[in-house]
């Protein structure tokens, strides 16, 4: 789908030779602040154009983006509407503009229901909580059936209860249609995507399916139980991801491609990683 994107403004570098293959499913971007997904994410809504490289979903070129546009469906980080307006009155203006005239309350209908927000129709949106803004937002990006969907920092701003509910939303248009969503939150995209890409620096650092990101840091995470006493100055000494206190007794897990020395009340055990494991690993190496 992508092959050899970079995006230049001037001598920075924001985008380097990018080539990704997305398919059907849940696609996640992830990286830090400055990494170059929501310049790729702008790329990918033809928002911007590339400097150099190529897009191609089927016989679409993104060198086309009028056509492209038919295909997108878009949420971005900061989705705004009017907050006096009641919600199906909003996607219904939102439908003409996409063009979207006969049936036009079918389809605003039929996304409200797959969104869960029937019972929200005739609320005005400013009433409505965060959850269900983001649920509105992706009722907008899914109006005219769009084959792809862009979702940037998806769960941003939402409370643990309507965060889960936001990802199994994704979750389900996932197995309709291609779902890419941009975050630097890696529980987001681990517990909704399929494949993703790490970027760093407007780079392609590694891609894959979770799974097998996640093996990158294989032998490199361990998990270790220390007194009070000592976990101050094991978290001084090691790269300490987590720690979890029970009593007296701390577990703490480390990051490190030794075992860690001297590591308490008991020997220290490898475990096995996660993706966030396999992110910090990449991060520590570039720095």
């Amino acid at each position: 789908m992508l092959s050899g994107v970079s995006k230049n403004y001037g001598k920075h570098i924001a985008l380097q030779n990018v080539s990704l293959e997305i398919e059907f499913g849940m696609f996640g971007l992830l990286g830090p602040n400055g990494a170059g997904k929501t310049t790729l994410m702008r790329i990918l809504t033809t928002l911007l154009s590339a400097s150099s490289g190529e897009i191609r979903f089927g016989n679409l070129n993104w060198n086309e983006p009028h056509k492209i546009r038919n295909i997108i469906g878009y949420l971005p980080q900061k989705f705004y509407l009017y907050k006096q307006i009641k919600v199906r009155e909003a996607l219904q203006h939102i439908a003409k503009l996409k063009g979207i005239q006969s049936n036009n309350d079918k389809a605003v209908d039929s996304v409200i229901e797959k969104v869960n927000l029937s019972d929200q129709r005739d609320k005005k949106i400013g009433k409505l909580s965060g959850g269900m803004v983001r649920r509105l937002g992706i009722a907008q990006a899914i109006l005219g059936d769009p084959k792809i969907i862009v979702v940037d920092e998806p769960t941003a701003g939402l409370d643990p209860e309507e965060r889960i509910r936001f990802r199994r939303l994704l979750r389900q248009l996932g197995r309709e249609t291609i779902v890419i969503i941009s975050t630097h939150i890696v529980e987001d995209i681990e517990a909704t995507c399929d494949k993703a890409a790490i970027l760093h620096k407007g780079q392609l650092i590694k891609s894959g399916d979770i799974h097998t990101l996640g093996k990158i840091a294989q032998g490199k995470v361990w998990e270790v139980s220390v007194s009070e006493d000592d976990f101050h100055s094991m978290y001084e000494k090691c790269n300490v991801i987590s720690s979890h206190r029970t009593d007296n007794i701390y577990r703490l897990r480390i990051l490190s491609e030794e075992p860690p020395m001297n590591a308490g009340l008991f020997s220290p055990s490898l475990v096995t990683p996660s993706l966030e494991d396999a992110y910090l690993y990449l991060m520590n190496k570039k720095g």
